[in-house]
């Protein structure tokens, strides 16, 4: 089974959609239930919502979003009737009832849930830092992080570093790649803020398979190579020996239950 791809729309960051989407994934067996999330936060115009739907069509995927503007929910619902597409308005049944209970007429502003004090702010720090920081971009960010993730090709990195910061840490990934030297500065900062993912041989060839596929292209491509896949997973091992960090196995877990792992690891080590 192909995994269910859920869209999450908001006008603001889309944290209260993707809060309810997870929570009723989570009542499912993540082994059997295979799911991906797929982002479109400050959703402005109706351009953005066309890309939505398009995506939505192209891979049958279920829309949850949080839109507060009239004209742009009024769009989406229109755009969503036409194509019969599925989809899950989060907050516009109750506000209805609200609206009509009160007797008043809401703000209709994205974002008015979140107070404006430090902890939003920091959590706000943290997503664009993962953001920046995104596949080893830039080394300077290694000792500015409060995580570092380190694995493969294809073993979550970038889903669970914008997971963990939601939880307002800052999170740094590093692809691991036999061709490319890892930064120095990964040697130097503490290992015991460095979290690496590993993955078995046989998991790993079945994702990059299936993502080839996805991509249109052959299977038998040298990514998905065991030969190939041996060599990076020996090179990662190498690396990790090298680092002294904490290693967690990803090949039956779902992001939820990693970064439960990474945060349980990292709060050990803060005592």
């Amino acid at each position: 089974m192909e995994d269910i791809k859920i869209i999450i729309a908001s006008d603001s960051i889309g944290e209260t959609a993707e809060l309810v989407a997870r929570a009723c994934v989570s009542q499912f067996n993540p082994k059997e239930c295979k799911h991906e999330f797929l982002r479109y936060p400050y959703i402005e115009t109706f351009d953005n919502i066309d890309e939505v739907i398009q995506v939505a069509i192209d891979q049958d995927a279920i829309i949850v979003y949080t839109l507060v503007k009239p004209e742009m929910k009024d769009y989406m619902e229109e755009k969503i009737d036409s194509h019969q597409l599925k989809s899950v308005d989060i907050m516009g049944p109750l506000m209805g009832l609200l609206k009509d209970s009160f007797n008043e007429n809401p703000y209709n502003q994205p974002g008015r849930v979140h107070r404006l004090d430090d902890a939003y702010f920091k959590k706000i720090d943290a997503i664009e830092f993962a953001v920046k920081y995104d596949d080893g971009k830039d080394p300077k960010g290694l000792p500015k992080a409060d995580i570092v993730l380190i694995g493969v090709s294809r073993t979550s990195k970038t889903p669970l570093s914008q997971y963990l910061a939601h939880k307002s840490y800052k999170v740094m990934n590093v692809p691991i790649v036999p061709e490319v030297t890892p930064p120095e500065a990964l040697f130097e900062i503490d290992p015991s803020k460095c979290i690496a993912l590993r993955i078995s041989e046989d998991k790993l060839n079945r994702i990059r398979k299936q993502r080839l596929k996805q991509l249109g292209l052959s299977d038998l491509a040298r990514y998905a190579n065991e030969a190939r896949i041996k060599e990076e997973i020996q090179f990662f091992e190498d690396i990790v020996e090298r680092i002294g960090c904490p290693v967690i196995d990803v090949s039956d877990k779902a992001i939820e239950e990693t970064a439960n792992d990474v945060l349980h690891i990292i709060e050990q080590q803060a005592k």
